[in-house]
């Protein structure tokens, strides 16, 4: 197809006289292709350059008349006629002849002909593609509405009145249309289509995507051309299959989606995936992917991906020869690393019919240094086979494995190493690197998390995975979250330990508080007040599980309810207060205390107004720098994690419509932060507190008018 992508570059490039000059030079050549001749007119067909085009389309005739197959003959003739725009003589006869050949024999022939204006010679662009839909539409067919009105079925029709009725997807009722609209807007779909499918049997199609989901791949991917991922989904997600289980089965049609010959899946998840025209074995695959002769870092994932999806190719041995033969070839080669050259060998392996090989073992035995070797092995697998030729070979294996266990970041490797060690004694000096981690935790978060994961969640004989251990670490813990709390991109990880502390209604912290004893429940208390991750109400909750085991907390917990009640603040409404104190201990107060001592001055201080106005006045500034001051202290600064979007909370901000459609909006902040004229209301206000835990399309009352909240936004997102 050597011309359509000069056509394709004129269409893209809006440049009709070049793609004139360049039909009219197509036109002039001695043999037609009509695939290609009928991609060129597709793509012209759906360019604002077709109506223009129309007067110059049927220059192809004298090759088009060249053509034999009748199918490729007809497929090309109705694109003539779906663009020509001259209705002239030659294409008139033409039309007739191939109406005759084709048609004759359907009922309402002379009646269709007439009305799609061949009897008298009228307008007849797109004649046969309107004959294909007025047939369909006799037999109550499918159809695709262009203008957005999706699929329908067609209901029942009228020759005589030229009309038909059609049930949408997207519009509610049955719809009349006439003929003339339904050429324009309607696209006939066959009963196998995959939208027909959809919309008539939405329930057998979902049984048959549970049943086959790769054949269902390939229906889609065929009638509506290639697809990403996310347009794959939004094309089945509900409609096919239900939104709950859209997950698992899309994990599952994967599989078998890279198991089909058919389906070309992309190497980009962003990518669409394509439907082949013909079968491709996986063998056939991987031979042209390796005729490419790819860099051994790309091999072995290639390799690593074949081995686990399609072992079953394995079994030829005539596939098994070559690729052994070009795993020999690329471990020839002398700029491929020790990594890369042990995890060929690694494959060599897989592919012998032995079930080890003795150059693995001398290899390992002639590396020089070991862990290097391990960090530049990518894939898990292939790492931990390194390691257990290390632990078979090696009599420093244990040592080796020590200086791993805190540094290695898959946690596969890391429960090998793990096991390895405790099952061949080496327990005193695991525990060494344990205490090491709990005292530390700050440097090795990762393994922390996976390690405190692993003793507080089914019974364990692991080390610290008793009572005093699983206190200790939870310790460590709340360290660990406050520290993270300070550093740049730690979000995933602060919501990962977030998630392990209220799981199971805070099953861990209940545990462990049960456990200890009422100094540790003081200091863990303590540390939650500096975790920001921990909401008042997560506060209020580790409050309640200390007091049930140890209730003389409760006590000092209510003599301090007041201290420790937060006050909500922007950074601006926090800001504000610090430039309030400032100003009354410096400006304030020293002006207040020269107005006591200038009415000091005008003696008998028992009838002096004005030095008692300045008294009271030092007492109203003392009491409010003593109030801004300790409020401060109990301040704490909205994040976009503190403010929901499900539910209004502090740092909401509801938009709300009355009953006459009209818009408002409330940001609910704190008390320093309150500006009612502009609509900001302090969360303790009487209208706020009404608004609080309420939802999208809850029903409340404003300024004595019924409103509905139609949306929740953060006020951070502003």
């Amino acid at each position: 197809m050597s011309y359509l992508k000069d056509f394709q570059t004129h269409l893209d490039n809006r440049n009709y006289p070049g793609l004139l000059s360049l039909w009219e030079e197509y036109c002039l050549g001695d043999t037609l292709d009509p695939a290609e001749a009928a991609e060129i007119l597709r793509a012209v067909k759906e360019s604002d350059m077709a109506q223009n085009f129309g007067r110059h389309v049927e220059n192809i005739l004298p090759l088009f008349r060249t053509l034999t197959d009748s199918n490729e003959r007809y497929e090309l003739l109705k694109l003539i006629f779906d663009l020509q725009a001259t209705n002239s003589e030659e294409l008139w006869q033409l039309a007739l002849s191939e109406m005759e050949t084709r048609f004759a024999q359907e009922p309402h022939y002379e009646e269709i002909l007439r009305i799609l204006g061949l009897k008298k010679r009228e307008e007849f662009q797109g004649v046969f593609s309107h004959f294909e839909l007025l047939n369909h539409i006799k037999r109550k067919g499918f159809v695709f509405h262009t203008g957005g009105w999706g699929v329908g079925e067609v209901i029942e029709s009228s020759l005589l009145r030229e009309e038909l009725r059609v049930e949408f997807d997207y519009v509610p009722g049955k719809k009349d249309l006439s003929f003339q609209n339904a050429f324009k807007t309607l696209i006939p779909l066959p009963d196998d289509h995959f939208l027909a499918l959809r919309f008539g049997s939405p329930d057998l199609l979902e049984k048959r995507a549970k049943d086959a989901p790769a054949e269902v791949i390939r229906l889609l991917l065929r009638d509506l051309g290639p697809k990403s991922a996310e347009e794959i989904k939004n094309e089945l997600c509900e409609l096919v299959i239900p939104e709950k289980e859209w997950t698992k089965w899309w994990q599952g049609a994967r599989s078998k989606i890279k198991r089909d010959n058919l389906i070309e899946t992309p190497p980009q998840i962003k990518l669409p995936f394509r439907l082949r025209k013909s079968e491709v074995t996986h063998e056939e695959r991987l031979k042209k992917a390796l005729e490419s002769k790819p860099d051994a870092n790309t091999l072995i994932q290639m390799l690593h991906s074949f081995f686990k999806d399609f072992p079953q190719a394995l079994k030829s041995e005539a596939f098994r020869s070559n690729l052994e033969a070009k795993l020999s070839e690329v471990l020839s080669y002398e700029e491929i690393t020790d990594a890369q050259e042990l995890q060929l060998l690694f494959f060599l392996e897989d592919l012998s019919e032995e079930k080890t090989l003795p150059a693995i073992e001398e290899f390992v035995k002639r590396l020089p240094h070991l862990g290097d070797v391990l960090q530049e092995i990518i894939l898990p697998g292939l790492k931990k086979r390194f390691l257990m030729e290390i632990r078979k070979g090696q009599s420093g294996w244990k040592d080796l494995f020590l200086s791993l266990f805190l540094t290695v970041s898959q946690h596969s490797i890391r429960d090998y190493l793990l096991s390895e060690l405790l099952k061949e004694g080496a327990e005193k000096e695991v525990v060494a690197k344990l205490e090491e981690l709990c005292a530390l935790p700050t440097h090795f978060p990762e393994v922390f998390l996976w390690y405190f994961q692993k003793i507080t969640g089914k019974p364990s004989t692991l080390p610290f995975a008793d009572e005093t251990g699983k206190i200790r670490f939870f310790e460590s813990f709340l360290i660990l979250l406050s520290h993270l709390e300070q550093i740049s991109g730690s979000r995933d990880l602060i919501k990962k330990m977030y998630q392990i502390l209220t799981k199971n209604r805070y099953g861990i912290v209940r545990e462990i508080f049960k456990e200890a004893g009422i100094g540790s429940c003081r200091e863990f208390l303590l540390l939650a007040t500096k975790c920001h991750t921990l909401s008042n109400h997560d506060i209020k909750i580790f409050n309640s599980l200390a007091e049930v085991v140890h209730p003389s907390l409760a006590k000092s917990t209510e003599k301090g309810a007041d201290k420790s009640s937060v006050i909500w603040t922007t950074q601006a409404g926090f800001r504000k207060v610090q430039e309030r104190i400032q100003e009354i201990a410096t400006v304030e107060t020293v002006q207040t205390a020269k107005e006591i001592e200038v009415a000091r001055g005008h003696g008998d201080l028992r009838e002096n107004a004005e030095y008692k106005a300045a008294l009271e006045k030092r007492d109203r500034l003392q009491s409010e720098l003593k109030q801004l001051s300790d409020q401060l202290n109990q301040a704490r600064i909205l994040s976009p994690d503190d403010i929901s979007k499900e539910e209004v909370g502090i740092g909401s901000v509801v938009d709300c419509k009355n009953s006459k459609g009209e818009s408002l909006s409330f940001t609910l902040l704190g008390p320093w932060d309150a500006d009612p004229q502009h609509h900001i209301l302090s969360f303790q206000s009487k209208l706020a507190q009404s608004m609080l835990g309420r939802k999208v399309n809850d029903r409340i009352q404003v300024l004595g008018q019924d409103v509905t909240i139609v949306g929740i936004r953060r006020y951070t997102d502003l």
